[in-house]
């Protein structure tokens, strides 16, 4: 029996990073099993036993991913029931909150989310408030369900490889869960930028880009970089609503985040508070968003942003 349960959802042909890091956090609460949605190939079940899980646990039902979240939760608690797990980890997504809710609702089990660590008891530490404070929490119940932020570890394979045992779980049949139907996708053009939510690396522009991302992207693309935004910028329709930062948009914890022309605003910190080093630049020397950054300059973000980028490429030849 596990000890802990990950769900990663929408497997791919290859593992995301940040589904390798909930499986290296989840080695910590002792022997861990995946329940995943989606066809299990063996490059993918090569990578779970090189992260040491024991088991792997396949919907009965290839059409998950055609409803929203409702079967999934069904699907989750019936995983959880088969592999005895008292810990359950998911993506600190929108999509992931929501189904830990309802499973937590399901198992009637503690539910924490924005989780930034885990010790090996359960105990885990969140950022609260938009990051004005840490906190710990442990649920009593006997299963919990958590929702972890992304690029808080390095992803670490297990020190000795596994061979996982594949079962499938008969997914419980909800007429309500199954009411609303998924009729269409579009798939997003891509910008060859890594995922926002995942990006080690954000670079990020506020009401004082004007409309003009051009600076911001340039810089992006030199770094490796995912672009943010804040909300008046989305909301200007300088750039898209996915790639908001903040209280009512995505939250993310690079391992360094660029803030340009933000004042930073709580709704604002609360999406990137956790970020491990944060550089503003901002005419308003008396902006909020020099009281959290550990780097500022006070300047034009049309001036800086050109230079950066410009010895950035420099330097790497």
């Amino acid at each position: 029996m596990a000890n802990a349960l990950v769900f990663i959802d929408n497997l791919g042909a290859s593992l995301k990073k940040s589904s390798l890091e909930l499986l290296t956090l989840a080695r910590q609460l002792g022997e861990t099993a995946v329940a995943v949605n989606g066809e299990l190939n063996d490059d993918a079940a090569a990578t779970l036993g090189a992260y040491g899980v024991t088991a792997v646990y396949q919907p009965s039902s290839n059409d998950l991913g055609d409803y929203l979240v409702g079967p999934k939760a069904a699907y989750l608690a019936a995983a959880v029931a088969a592999s005895g797990a008292t810990r359950v980890l998911l993506e600190n997504s929108p999509e992931g909150k929501e189904i830990a809710g309802r499973l937590g609702i399901k198992l009637s089990a503690g539910v924490i989310t924005d989780v930034v660590g885990v010790e090996a008891d359960g105990t885990a530490h969140k950022s609260v408030l938009a990051g004005s404070y840490n906190t710990s929490a442990k649920a009593t119940t006997p299963v919990a369900v958590l929702t972890v932020k992304a690029n808080l570890i390095e992803p670490q394979p297990a020190d000795t490889a596994t061979t996982p045992e594949v079962a499938k779980v008969e997914v419980p049949a909800d007429a309500t869960a199954a009411a609303a139907r998924i009729s269409s996708r579009e798939a997003k053009p891509a910008s060859g930028r890594p995922d926002l939510s995942e990006a080690r690396i954000v670079v990020a522009g506020g009401r004082g880009v004007d409309g003009d991302f051009g600076p911001l992207e340039e810089l992006a693309d030199v770094l490796g970089a995912a672009v943010g935004a804040s909300r008046a910028a989305t909301d200007a329709g300088w750039i898209g609503h996915d790639a908001q930062v903040g209280q009512t948009g995505v939250t993310v914890s690079p391992q360094l985040y660029i803030s340009a022309g933000i004042s930073g605003a709580i709704q604002q910190k609360a999406g990137m508070q956790t970020s491990k080093v944060i550089v503003a630049i901002n005419k308003d020397a008396e902006s909020p968003v020099f009281e959290i950054a550990d780097f500022g300059i006070v300047g034009d973000l049309f001036k800086v942003l050109p230079q950066a980028t410009a010895e950035i490429k420099k330097r790497k030849g």
